[in-house]
Parts: C-alpha cells; sequence; structure tokens
C-alpha cells in the first residue's frame, strides 16, 4: 500500500496494473495517473489523493530537525517544533511550553499555503515565500525540498490525539530548558548533603545550547534580581535503553562537575537526580519565554532577555545508565 505523488510515478506502477487488469482497461487508467497530483494504490484500486489532502490530513507535522539535510536554511522551519496546514492557513508551535494549548494545538498563525501538483507554496508573515516539492517517506511522514535553498526538512503527521508529547520533550530537551527565565528549585528529597544542595536557581540561556547559570540566592527572588553566582558549560546526553530520561552534566568554570539523570514530569517541572548523592531535586519554571513567529519574544510573568532563537542539529553521546539502589 503507497501512495506516490505525480513526480514519483514509475513503470513499477504501471507494471502491476497490467498484471490485474485488462490492457484496455489499464490503459484507462494510466491516463488516469498521469493527469492526477497523487495515487493512493491497495492491490487493484486506485484512489486520487491531492496534495492538499495530504498536508492539511494531520493536525501537527512534527519538524524532525535533527534529520534537517542540504546546505541552506528556511527561518520560520528551523524555529518551528511543529507546522500545520489547515484550508490556506499556516500555524505553528514554536515554544514546547504550552504545546497542546497555544491555538487549540495548532499554535500561533504564521502565514499562508497553496498547493499545486506536488508543489507546497507558503507564505510566512515574516520571513515571505518558499517553494517546496513534496515527497512522501513513508504513511505519516513527507519530506519537503526547496531547491532554491538546497535544503530537505522531514516532517511527520500526527492528530492532536495521539501526538507524541514525550517524543517532542525529550528529543529537544535542551530548548526546553532555554524556555524559563530561571528554574528554581522547590523540593530536595532523601540523599546525603553536597554541594550542590546550595543551588536554589539554574538559568540555561538561548544564545546557544551549552551555557548554564546557577545562584544561591533566596527561595522567592523576582527573577529579574537573581544574582548569578556561577557559570559554566552543560551537555546533555542520552541514555541507552531509554526514551524518557536523560543525564544532565553541569561542568563549572571553577572545575566542579554535577552529573544527574534529568527527568520531565510536566511543562513546567523537571526533576534532577543527583547520581552521586542519590538526592532528588525538583525544579520549577519561572518567567515563561514565548517564541512568536520571527523567533521575537514576548513578555509572559517577567522582562525577558532579548534574543532570536534557533534550532541546530543536536547529536548527543549516550551513556549507559549506572545501577542505581
Amino acid at each position: 500500500m503507497a501512495r506516490i505523488l505525480k513526480s514519483q510515478k514509475s513503470i513499477t506502477i504501471k507494471q502491476k496494473l497490467m498484471k490485474s487488469l485488462k490492457l484496455l482497461f489499464a490503459t484507462i487508467i494510466t491516463g488516469t495517473l498521469l493527469s492526477s497530483c497523487t495515487v493512493f494504490i491497495e492491490d487493484d484500486f486506485v484512489e486520487e489523493i491531492s496534495l492538499e489532502e495530504i498536508v492539511s490530513g494531520y493536525d501537527l507535522w512534527y519538524v524532525d530537525y535533527h534529520r534537517t539535510s542540504g546546505s541552506g536554511d528556511i527561518p520560520f522551519l528551523s524555529k518551528a517544533f511543529t507546522v500545520s496546514f489547515l484550508n490556506g492557513r499556516m500555524y505553528a508551535n514554536n515554544n514546547i511550553v504550552d504545546i497542546g494549548r497555544t491555538g487549540n494545538g495548532l499554535g500561533i498563525e504564521v502565514g499562508t499555503y497553496n498547493t499545486y501538483n506536488n508543489i507546497l507554496s507558503t507564505n510566512h508573515d515574516l520571513d515571505g515565500r518558499f517553494q517546496f516539492e513534496v515527497y512522501e517517506t513513508s504513511g505519516n511522514e513527507i519530506r519537503i525540498y526547496d531547491r532554491y535553498e538546497h535544503v530537505n526538512y522531514y516532517l511527520v503527521g500526527y492528530q492532536r490525539n495521539n501526538f507524541d508529547y514525550d517524543k517532542l520533550f525529550y528529543e529537544n530537551i535542551e530548548y526546553f530548558l532555554q524556555e524559563y527565565i530561571a528554574w528554581e528549585k522547590v523540593a530536595t528529597n532523601n540523599g546525603i548533603p553536597n554541594a550542590f544542595d546550595d543551588e536554589n536557581y539554574l538559568q540555561f540561556t538561548p544564545e546557544n545550547i551549552t551555557t548554564f547559570y546557577s545562584s544561591q540566592d533566596d527561595f522567592g527572588t523576582d527573577i529579574d534580581y537573581i544574582n548569578w553566582d556561577y557559570v559554566g558549560d552543560y551537555q546533555v546526553y542520552d541514555v541507552q535503553g531509554y526514551t524518557d530520561l536523560k543525564i544532565l552534566t553541569l561542568n563549572y568554570d571553577g572545575g566542579d562537575v554535577e552529573e544527574f539523570e534529568l527527568s520531565v514530569i510536566t511543562d513546567n517541572n523537571i526533576k534532577l537526580y543527583h547520581i552521586n548523592s542519590e538526592t532528588t531535586y525538583t525544579f520549577y519554571g519561572r518567567g515563561f519565554v514565548q517564541y512568536l513567529k520571527g523567533g521575537s519574544k514576548e513578555k509572559s510573568l517577567s522582562s525577558v532577555r532579548n534574543s532570536g532563537r534557533k534550532r541546530t542539529k543536536v547529536q548527543r553521546d549516550m551513556k549507559i545508565r549506572r545501577d542505581l539502589k
């Protein structure tokens, strides 16, 4: 069973039809194939399916940015975690936080689109017009190619009620950590005393995906006035055999290294299990940073730092989880 865009038709389709249909009927069907945009073939049944039906057939298209290939860049796709196409209007979720709620799950409206043959033409409100050749790579996945920019993006289709939110969070966890100005420690459980007990705030800046800050300021401090005592670089590792767990290392400029198991509780709570001391810390996100159409941010809960966030391909190292008691 396959759905094939016009540009992807080949002699193998005709051969399959010739085996099951009489010559005259096959000739008629072949003529139909050559004049349609898309076909759906299951055994001997042929149904025409337009590109519009394909792109609007899923509520959300997850932008699997880590598989992006080519030398170019489409700004609005490099910022979006999902895009949606509905009745000529284009939507995007540029934040992980509140995904599933913003815009009834679709995100914010960012432009318009139309389809013809196997071409998806978009007009982004800020970034302008782009034309993509569309190729189906599996039942719910398409590859869109901008010939001018020489770049391929892979989009995976979901309905809102079966979207894989866990995959979104864990595959893009560096960006999730950036979406709050500060992470405030709200609970400490078990374990033995250690230096990290004194760290009450963490910050992961959007300028890159390697810098963090920490603070020992008192709980409840206004986030605009937190004194960031320490700075360093951090790294997130995949964990062999786990899709819902990461290893986070904080490498302080002073030489200290703290290692945690990182898990997401909700879209404003994370859990850090300090491996050496066996202490579990819960952090709550404060100062949600909303990224709009062009990477700009809208004030929410507090004033925010100014930057234009853009995704980059993340290639993580793998670690084996330690045997825990």
